[in-house]
């Protein structure tokens, strides 16, 4: 990240109440993490800047974790757990659920700063960011009742039953694209199963979830819930290799999360990987054709400039409709606006960072060198002075690549789809699985038959068919191959990644 001007955090703590102030909070929440109940420095006293990636101005200084922070939160929380633990269950989700009431009174006052530090449009993405995470505290915290054994058929004189209990720390990694709802995926079935939990923000997007964390302190007991802010060497290494946490859950990017599985088996704990994506759409002729165009739309995330695992970025047209197809998806993508992403006539925003804009431009200049294909260049850059150094890219549809293309094979987490025409049921489906990745795909079909089929086959988590949600609780969610390990956003992501089963057995002869 470039070099900004120092910005002073605003005297005091944040306000106790909602506010529409996006920069007087971001200000106010400089230079700080959460550890123990309470706003503390860096040990270090070190910082390091944020930026609204619309305009590039400095909005606010984050305190720059190391070792030493880590060691401090997960000693708060290893004390704070015990207490937690013994607490009912129904008790504890009692607690989170309530957290989520907090949250929502304060749902606009996070979609405003989340859409600050990240460039994503606050009417099409950040509220709805915003109502999720509220929403994911009030589903976990009502599953604590869930927390159950079993009783296993033995001997006729032993009494021989299973128990859930909490792992102990959990150490949370979290990215930057829905910091806040992935953030909540991890916090609240941890809390909920009577952990704690130290998370290591995004360096990128560091203000909403520390946010977030002290909304969440005003109701459960200090040290339960922890944040860091930092870097993946200096801030997440040390959280994943600290001795007292006793699991791991991560999402990033392969690469990363290899490195995360790896240190962690070093200390033989469980580990959760939400990983990279390049989910496949299948499209068949005798789809609802205008529904199904809507649904490329939202199942590219252009709202969010491609910055999605789940992004449907590589698509397949059965070929009577796929001139008429490309040309619908082009029109569509091509009204949409981007501008200032608090503007409410805006439905696109920024990509986030310096790197991941150069990233890619760099994949959409490697596509358009490619002899043979197209890029259809959508939506207009926005106008505005003030918007002149802001890190927007058009949507970039392409047709024409071959399949040994890395815009096919690599996930590009940008506004670049790549459409494909095919004939031939078996062969798409062949295409569709010849990925490394296994995250999430779609089926649009109104041969129900051949959805379910095609959804058996497909290698990915999650198959949806006429649809494709962005991540919804109560729904299993988690990949295969490359995509990652375990599921979230359960009752199975609490009981199976955040509790073990233990074995109790009573001789009463």
């Amino acid at each position: 990240m470039p070099d900004h001007p120092t910005v002073e955090p605003e005297a005091g703590a944040p306000p106790l109440a909602p506010t529409l102030d996006e920069r007087g909070l971001a200000r106010a929440l400089s230079g700080r993490h959460f550890i123990g109940g309470a706003f503390v420095p860096a040990s270090s006293g070190t910082t390091f800047a944020v930026a609204n990636p619309a305009t590039g101005e400095a909005i606010a200084r984050a305190a720059e974790g190391d070792a030493a922070d880590v060691d401090a939160a997960v000693r708060e929380a290893a004390r704070a757990q015990k207490a937690w633990a013994r607490l009912p269950a129904r008790k504890r989700g009692a607690l989170v659920a309530q957290c989520g009431a907090v949250l929502r009174a304060h749902s606009e006052e996070l979609a405003r700063l989340i859409t600050l530090e990240t460039g994503k449009a606050l009417r099409t993405e950040s509220r709805i960011e915003a109502q999720n995470v509220a929403d994911i505290l009030e589903f976990f915290g009502g599953l604590g009742g869930e927390l159950k054994g079993e009783s296993v058929p033995f001997a006729p004189d032993v009494l021989s039953v299973t128990v859930r209990e909490p792992l102990g720390v959990v150490g949370a990694i979290i990215p930057w694209n829905v910091p806040m709802l992935l953030m909540a995926l991890k916090i609240a079935p941890a809390l909920v199963a009577g952990n704690t939990v130290v998370v290591k923000s995004a360096e990128e997007a560091p203000l909403a979830v520390l946010r977030v964390c002290e909304l969440i302190n005003r109701v459960l007991p200090p040290g339960c819930f922890n944040i860091l802010s930092g870097f993946g060497p200096e801030c997440g290494g040390p959280l994943v290799a600290h001795p007292l946490v006793r699991k791991v859950t991560f999402t990033g990017s392969v690469e990363v999360g290899k490195i995360v599985a790896t240190a962690a088996a070093q200390k033989l704990i469980p580990v959760t990987l939400e990983l990279g994506g390049k989910s496949p759409m299948l499209v068949f002729a005798d789809c609802d054709f205008d529904r199904t165009v809507t649904g490329a739309v939202t199942s590219m995330r252009f709202t969010r400039q491609g910055q999605s695992c789940t992004a449907a970025s590589r698509i397949y047209v059965e070929r009577p409709i796929f001139d008429r197809f490309v040309a619908a998806l082009a029109a569509r993508v091509d009204a949409m606006v981007m501008g200032d992403p608090l503007d409410e006539k805006t439905d696109i925003g920024t990509i986030i960072s310096d790197g991941q804009f150069a990233k890619v431009r760099a994949f959409i200049a490697e596509g358009q060198a490619t002899p043979g294909a197209t890029a259809r260049v959508c939506s207009k850059l926005p106008e505005d002075a003030r918007l002149a150094g802001g890190k927007f890219i058009q949507p970039v549809i392409f047709t024409g690549l071959p399949d040994s293309s890395r815009l096919v094979q690599e996930e590009i987490f940008g506004p670049v789809t790549v459409v494909f025409p095919f004939d031939d049921t078996e062969a798409v489906l062949a295409a569709a699985n010849d990925s490394e990745y296994g995250l999430a795909a779609s089926v649009w079909t109104n041969n129900l038959r051949r959805g379910l089929d095609l959804a058996h086959r497909l290698e990915a988590g999650l198959v949806q068919i006429n649809q494709n949600l962005v991540v919804q609780a109560n729904l299993s969610y988690g990949g295969v191959k490359s995509s990652g390990l375990g599921k979230e956003a359960s009752l199975e992501s609490m009981l199976e990644h955040f509790t073990h089963k233990k074995t109790i057995m009573v001789n009463y002869a």
